[in-house]
């Protein structure tokens, strides 16, 4: 998906985050990013041993 985005063209899009969001939301983004991350990938591990235990019965 970001395929084509090259080095100056990640410096820019940092730049326009820090202008958009500020040096001191971006740390508080990151870990909200991140924590969502987390419970995805928690949702989809119990939602494939369900899929799997539902299968077997």
């Amino acid at each position: 998906m970001f395929a084509f985005i090259q080095g100056p063209e990640w410096i820019l899009v940092l730049v326009v985050l820090l202008l958009f969001f500020g040096g001191s939301q971006l740390p508080k983004l990151a870990r909200s990013l991140g924590q969502a991350q987390r419970e995805l990938k928690k949702g989809l591990e119990e939602g494939a041993s369900g899929d799997t235990d539902k299968k077997s019965s």
